[in-house]
C-alpha cells in the first residue's frame, strides 16, 4: 500500500553488491573452531577503583569463520581470577545489547556474588566482535544522536522524511566505513568467538550468565555448542521467536505500561512532586512537556526525541525513577529546564562508547534475521502500535529504521531448541518492558529441563545481583551447585520471588542516601548500559 521513500531506495541502490560472507545457519558444530584462534591469553592488571583484581589480555579470532585461515580481529577479554582451592571453571558473562561491553561486567558479578561463590570461578568478560577496546572497533556515523534530532513521531511528511534520511546517512557511513565486516557482525559469530575464548582458556566448558540479549547469545552458543556448556544462567530472556521485527513491535508496549506506571508511582507521591494524585493527569501533563519542548526544546537540546531517551532508562529499571520525577516536576511546575538538561546528559546523551554500541547493535540485528524491505510495512505496523503505545514506539522505529536498507543478506534466525543441555536458569519479571515474560516462557520451553524463576510483580529488567535476595539465591545456589529449582504444583514457574519495593522520592537532604538494594540497582543498570540507552 505505501512507497519506500527516495531516500531508501537511493541507499539501497548505492550499496547493492555487498552481500552475506557468513554462515547462514547454525552449522558450526562443537569443534568447529578449535584451533582457529591463538593460544592461552597473556593476562595484565587493568584494575579499577572499583575493581581492583580485574585483570585484561585479548584474543586473535578469524573475522569469517568459515574461512580461519584468513583475516583476523581481535577481542578484548577480562577476567577476576579464582582464589579457591575448589575451581569450578571460566564463569562467562554478557551485559547485551547487543552491543554492551562485558569488561566491567566481569568485575561487577565477581564483586556482587557472594566471596565464597565468586572465588570458585574464574569470571571472564569480553567485548564481543566490533564493541568497545575489540578491534576493529564499529562507528558507523559519530555523532548520530546528537541534539535535536527531528521529533520521532511524525506529524507530517517533512519529519518522516528527515528521520528517513537520517536513517539512510547511517546506513551509508556503515558501508563506507565497515563495508568488509558488517557480514560478519552477527549473534552467531559471537557465539562462535565464545567457543574460541574457551578453547584459548584451556577449559572443557564453560559457565554463562547473560542478562537481555545476552540470554539470546546464550542460547545461540548452546544451540551451536551444546557439550560445552557446564552451566547457564539467563536474565531477562529475549523471546527467540521474534527477532528481531516483532521482538521490537512488543517492548513498545512493554515500554509503555513501564511510562504508565512511572506515572502512577509519581501520582502516589504527589506530596513531593506536585504533579497530580491522578495518573492520568500525571501521564498527560508529560505528554504536554513533550509537546512544549517540541516547539522550544529545553536549553536548546533536549526536544521530543531527547525526551523519550532520558525518560527510557526508567523503563528498564524503576530505582531511576526519583531522579526523572524531579526534572519532569521541575520543568513543569517551576519552568526550570535545567535539571531536565541535566538529566539528559546523565540518562540519554549518546558519547562515543554509544556511537560504537549502536554500531553494533545494528548490524548484529539487521544481520541476524530479515526486516521487512518495504517502508509502508513500518509505517502501518508501528502507527498500529503507537495508538496503543504512544510513549517510544516512533522512537524505536527510527532506532531500527536501517535494518529495512540494510545492505547485507539476513540470516536464517537459530532455532534455540536443545535438548542437550544440563538444567539452565532462566529468570525473568513478570513485567518487564525491554524482554517481555512470554519470552522467558518460549526459552523455557525450548531449553529442555531448564528451571523458570520469576519475580513477580517485577517490571525491572536485570533482575539478579540487583538487590534482590530471593533472585540471587537461587542464582548463587546454582552457580555454586548446579542445582534449580522445580516446581511442585502446577504453572509455568519452578519458584516465585516477590518484587523488589519501590522506590521512594528523595529527600530534601539525602538525595544520595539510597539503600544498600538500591545501589546494588543502580550498579548493576549502570555498567549495563541501561543509562545511556539510545
Amino acid at each position: 500500500m505505501y512507497r519506500r521513500t527516495g531516500a531508501l531506495l537511493a541507499v539501497g541502490a548505492a550499496v547493492t553488491g555487498l552481500v552475506a560472507g557468513a554462515p547462514s545457519t547454525a552449522t558450526a558444530g562443537t569443534e568447529a573452531g578449535a584451533g582457529a584462534g591463538e593460544g592461552a591469553p597473556k593476562w595484565t592488571r587493568c584494575a579499577t577503583e572499583e575493581y581492583p583484581r580485574l585483570e585484561c589480555s585479548t584474543l586473535t579470532v578469524p573475522l569469517d569463520h568459515a574461512n580461519p585461515g584468513g583475516r583476523r580481529i581481535t577481542l578484548a577479554l577480562s577476567r577476576v581470577r579464582h582464589t579457591a582451592k575448589t575451581f569450578q571453571g571460566p564463569l562467562l558473562v554478557n551485559p547485551g545489547g547487543p552491543g554492551g561491553s562485558g569488561l566491567k561486567l566481569a568485575g561487577f558479578v565477581a564483586a556482587s556474588l557472594p566471596a565464597k561463590v565468586a572465588a570458585q570461578y574464574d569470571i571472564i568478560g569480553f567485548d564481543p566482535r566490533g564493541v568497545g577496546a575489540s578491534k576493529p572497533a564499529l562507528n558507523c556515523k559519530p555523532g548520530h544522536f546528537a541534539p535535536v534530532r527531528p521529533d520521532s513521531v511524525p506529524h507530517g511528511g517533512a519529519e518522516e522524511a528527515a528521520n528517513l534520511a537520517r536513517a539512510a546517512a547511517f546506513t551509508r557511513g556503515c558501508v563506507a566505513r565497515h563495508a568488509d565486516v558488517l557480514p560478519h557482525i552477527n549473534t552467531p559469530n559471537t557465539a562462535r568467538d565464545m567457543d574460541l575464548i574457551r578453547h584459548s582458556l584451556g577449559a572443557e566448558q564453560i559457565s554463562y550468565l547473560g542478562y537481555s540479549y545476552g540470554t539470546y547469545l546464550g542460547a545461540v552458543y548452546a544451540k551451536l555448542f551444546p557439550h560445552r556448556v557446564r552451566r547457564a544462567a539467563l536474565d531477562s530472556v529475549v523471546d527467540p521467536r521474534g527477532v528481531w521485527y516483532d521482538d521490537n513491535l512488543d517492548q513498545d508496549l512493554g515500554f509503555d505500561a513501564r511510562h504508565k506506571a512511572f506515572a502512577a508511582w509519581v501520582a502516589r507521591h504527589d506530596a513531593t512532586y506536585r504533579l497530580g494524585s491522578d495518573p492520568a493527569r500525571v501521564e498527560a501533563a508529560w505528554y504536554v512537556m513533550r509537546e512544549t519542548l517540541r516547539r522550544e526544546p529545553a536549553g536548546g537540546t533536549v526536544g521530543p526525541g531527547e525526551l523519550e531517551n532520558t525518560f527510557m532508562p526508567g523503563g528498564y529499571y524503576n530505582g531511576f525513577w526519583p531522579y526523572l520525577a524531579e526534572a519532569f516536576a521541575a520543568y513543569v511546575n517551576r519552568k526550570d529546564s535545567a535539571p531536565l538538561v541535566e538529566a539528559y546528559e546523565n540518562f540519554g546523551a549518546v558519547d562515543a562508547a554509544g556511537d560504537n554500541s549502536y554500531a553494533v547493535y545494528t548490524a548484529v540485528q539487521c544481520r541476524d534475521a530479515a526486516w521487512p524491505r518495504d517502508w509502508g510495512v513500518w509505517r502501518r505496523d508501528n502507527w498500529t502500535v503507537h495508538a496503543k503505545a504512544p510513549f517510544s514506539t516512533w522512537n524505536n522505529a527510527w532506532y531500527n529504521a536501517p535494518c529495512a536498507i540494510w545492505p547485507v543478506a539476513p540470516l536464517a534466525p537459530v532455532d534455540v531448541t536443545n535438548v542437550a543441555l544440563p538444567p539452565v536458569l532462566v529468570l525473568q519479571a513478570t513485567d518487564d518492558a525491554a524482554t517481555p515474560y512470554e519470552g522467558a516462557v518460549a526459552v523455557h520451553h525450548k531449553l529442555h529441563g531448564s528451571s523458570l524463576v520469576v519475580e513477580q510483580g517485577g517490571g525491572n529488567h536485570a533482575v539478579t545481583l540487583a538487590g534482590n535476595a530471593c533472585l540471587d539465591r537461587y542464582l548463587t545456589d546454582y552457580l555454586a551447585t548446579g542445582r534449580v529449582p522445580r516446581a511442585t504444583g502446577g504453572g509455568e514457574a519452578d519458584a516465585v520471588c516477590a518484587a523488589s519495593p519501590e522506590p521512594k522520592p528523595f529527600k530534601a537532604a539525602a538525595r544520595a542516601a539510597l539503600t544498600g538494594q538500591e545501589r546494588a540497582g543502580a550498579a548493576l543498570h549502570t555498567v549495563l548500559g541501561h543509562r545511556n540507552q539510545g
